[in-house]
């Protein structure tokens, strides 16, 4: 057991279930999207500073948190496969919610100096489903990790197919307004059949042949992965913005940290195989469709596109070029793209109505995640915002992953984190363009 890992000591572990028993029989089919994501795993972290009686702890999560669950009945549930198809759906059997409660021995300032990303890993659970057996295991899991002195850490982990960032976060949040006994700003909404292909498919568009492609590239070979948070002020980005919208006018904190990092990360990749340099963008579809999704809708909702541009225009365009680049393509962006891809995911569909094993959606080019719209500081316990909430995906490889998080500042403030291959990893720390934006660098290290 190394030294960072020892920090944390989980001591105790129990099962929460709802108030209210979930009717018999009732089932939830997992989305085309969802089977998309089965490779990965999710896992949040919630910091605050505050003194918190630990004779108090597992009375208000059983109270808040199985209020909360009655609403949640799929959370409570094991996953099973379908007779009819063999895919995967949540037999809503109010089986509970498996709660660690950890205790941490450090304080909380302490940890933000020296902690590194393996330690950080021991404040949630990570555990592979099981091969064969799901009927006792746990998809959701919550650990209370309290710190020495005033701090705690909640970690909120499952399953990436059960849930993406927008959904784990929006439940969390709707855990601590129970918690303070203010009404559920965004209740949830279970619909999968809402994001299902057309009647009239279409799969020739340039989302759906990228897809197509990413299906077919082969695994990496796994290398040691490292991650690192950047925090950034809003004087920063915002001094930063200006630079770069002298030639992009409407350009956005999303726009110039996906070009900082995109550019940075070419710069410490070797060797560079060709002079193509690729990112693949993942955005958040719920608000951008003609007949949005509410905040809450239950699931996956992410769509993956690429954008391109040869090595030498970056380096001669700079910041602004590409900037530009990352904020045409997104603006530019139609909703048919997205229809697309789900109608070509459909369209792979084996005999038997079975959906196709999933692939890497994060890869295998470096990909870069806009959550600048996650409520994650809106998660107020006990009247308190939280320090820092970070954000792990398990099981990332390929070229790495870049996520832009919203800050504890509000306004342009953000927060990014990248997980790249260790060596890249730590030259990240040293360069010039990233440095020159004055980030506090927080929690880091291998994963």
């Amino acid at each position: 057991m190394s030294k960072t890992e020892s920090l944390v000591n989980v001591h105790s572990k129990l099962t929460v279930v709802s108030d209210k028993p979930v009717e018999p029989g009732k089932k939830y089919p997992l989305s085309i999207l969802d089977h998309a994501m089965g490779l990965y795993t999710l896992h949040i972290v919630f910091y605050y500073k505050y003194d918190r009686p630990q004779s108090d702890d597992l009375g208000r999560v059983r109270e808040s948190l199985s209020h909360l669950l009655t609403m949640y009945p799929p959370v409570t549930g094991r996953l099973q496969r379908r007779t009819e198809d063999g895919n995967w759906e949540v037999n809503c059997n109010d089986a509970g919610v498996r709660v660690l409660v950890a205790r941490v021995h450090s304080t909380l300032d302490e940890w933000f100096r020296s902690a590194d990303g393996s330690a950080e890993r021991n404040l949630t659970v990570w555990e592979d489903m099981p091969e064969e057996d799901t009927s006792t295991w746990s998809p959701f899991c919550i650990q209370m990790n309290d710190f020495e002195g005033e701090g705690l850490a909640i970690g909120l982990s499952c399953p990436h197919m059960y849930a993406d960032p927008t959904c784990c976060t929006t439940f969390f949040k709707s855990w601590t307004e129970i918690d303070r006994g203010v009404s559920i700003a965004h209740p949830p909404f279970f619909h999968p059949p809402g994001l299902v292909s057309r009647a009239s498919p279409n799969t020739n568009t340039t989302s759906a042949r990228y897809y197509a492609t990413k299906s077919k590239v082969e695994d990496p070979s796994p290398v040691k992965m490292s991650t690192v948070s950047f925090r950034f002020s809003e004087k920063m980005i915002k001094q930063s913005l200006s630079d770069v919208q002298t030639e992009c006018p409407d350009a956005t904190p999303f726009d110039l940290l996906a070009a900082v990092f995109w550019s940075s990360a070419m710069r410490v990749k070797t060797p560079v195989h060709d002079n193509m340099c690729t990112l693949s963008i993942g955005i958040d579809i719920r608000k951008l469709m003609q007949a949005p999704l509410p905040h809450g809708y239950f699931g996956n909702a992410l769509h993956f596109l690429m954008v391109s541009s040869e090595a030498n225009k970056m380096d001669e365009g700079g910041l602004a070029y590409v900037a530009g680049l990352v904020h045409h393509h997104l603006s530019s962006y139609e909703e048919e793209e997205f229809w697309s891809a789900i109608d070509w995911l459909e369209s792979q569909k084996m005999e038997g109505g079975t959906y196709a094993p999933p692939f890497k959606m994060y890869g295998p080019e470096l990909t870069c995640i806009n959550m600048e719209h996650l409520f994650a500081y809106q998660a107020i316990l006990v009247n308190m915002k939280p320090l820092h909430v970070s954000c792990h995906v398990g099981n990332v490889a390929g070229e790495g992953l870049i996520l832009v998080l919203p800050s504890p500042e509000e306004g342009l403030g953000r927060t990014v984190m990248v997980t790249l291959p260790e060596d890249q990893s730590d030259m990240l720390r040293k360069d010039q363009a990233i440095m020159c934006l004055e980030p506090t660098i927080l929690v880091s290290g291998s994963l």
